[in-house]
């Protein structure tokens, strides 16, 4: 009887232990290709920073940049396979439906107020569900920023300057028909391969926002930066469609609180380093011109022309979003 007691003792005290033990915090996974010095990897960092104090200790977020999880493509297959929580995704979102080009047409995007409403009015409403249809959520549109061109051969002052150029792009076959047009040799290649190719002269130039030039230092391996503003390029905030299904309402609710908050900060730190990065590149020696803008809009009627004819309802999106510049 005495045995009997103690080991139904013992089993009532275990199980009292179990019942007062803390509940394991739910870890949500935040990674970006970005480097972490760039907006896209202080703007991610910034969300899961903002996120966790939204959550409390119930919840975990860990945050990883410079590509340590993998790339922007590499990380898209892992929010579909649910080992990554959050990411931003760019310019490669045309390979997940071709209306996402929207965005890769020459001179669309006027200011950061545009880029709103295009996001509210089409991003949400049209492109959003054709993404999640290749199984990603996209929760929101973010900067990454105008686009300018960087190389060591000659300033960039009209489209024939770029003639016999090779110059990187990201994995967009819009970006890179759009070079290939304005006469360069278009090069696609993973963002974390472009300093090497720039300083070995694998690639004559390439093509970013100010913030991932300074961010990945491309102004040390770079002769001009040519003030294009080509393309305004966002970078969306995306989760797993499985997995933004599985949130709970809280967790979901803080997430889209959060996203909105840094959007509008994210926006502001883009218009704001517009100035202050030109001179950061000037300062390290990099001959710094404004490109004939005229001249390059000129040269891409041929782009706004394929995107008609290539992608369902393409001149529709194309008119909506110069619409938006409007209001």
């Amino acid at each position: 009887m005495e045995t009997l007691t103690k080991t139904l003792s013992a089993g009532l005290a275990a199980a009292a232990l179990t019942i007062a033990a803390p509940v394991a915090a739910d870890t949500y996974v935040v990674a970006v290709g970005a480097a972490s010095n760039s907006l896209q990897g202080k703007s991610a960092a910034r969300f899961a920073e903002e996120l966790q104090a939204q959550l409390g200790d119930a919840h975990k977020i860990e945050f990883y940049a410079d590509a340590q999880l993998g790339n922007e493509k590499e990380l898209m297959q892992k929010l579909r396979l649910g080992t990554v929580d959050f990411t931003l995704i760019s310019s490669i979102m045309t390979n997940v439906a071709p209306e996402f080009a929207l965005f890769d047409m020459p001179f669309l995007v006027q200011d950061r107020a545009h880029l709103k409403a295009i996001d509210a009015e089409i991003v949400q409403t049209d492109l959003a569900p054709l993404a999640e249809q290749a199984g990603l959520k996209v929760l929101s549109t973010w900067e990454n920023g105008f686009r300018q061109i960087t190389n060591n051969t000659r300033p960039i002052n009209t489209p024939a300057d770029l003639d016999g150029l090779k110059i990187r792009t990201p994995s967009s076959e819009w970006r890179v028909s759009m070079f290939k047009e304005w006469g360069s040799n278009p090069t696609p290649m993973s963002f974390s391969e472009v300093f090497v190719a720039l300083q070995t002269g694998t690639m004559d130039g390439q093509e970013n926002p100010l913030t991932n030039i300074v961010g990945a230092n491309f102004q040390e391996v770079q002769k001009y930066l040519s003030l294009t503003g080509h393309v305004y390029s966002p970078t969306y905030l995306t989760s797993g469609a499985q997995t933004w299904d599985k949130l709970p309402d809280d967790v979901k609710a803080a997430v889209t609180e959060v996203a909105a908050s840094v959007q509008d900060w994210a926006l502001e730190q883009g218009e704001t380093a517009d100035n202050e990065l030109v001179d950061k590149v000037r300062a390290a020696g990099v001959e710094v011109n404004v490109a004939d803008k005229a001249a390059f809009i000129a040269a891409s009627a041929p782009i706004y022309e394929a995107f008609a004819n290539q992608v369902p309802g393409g001149d529709a999106l194309v008119s909506r979003a110069q619409d938006l510049a409007q209001k």
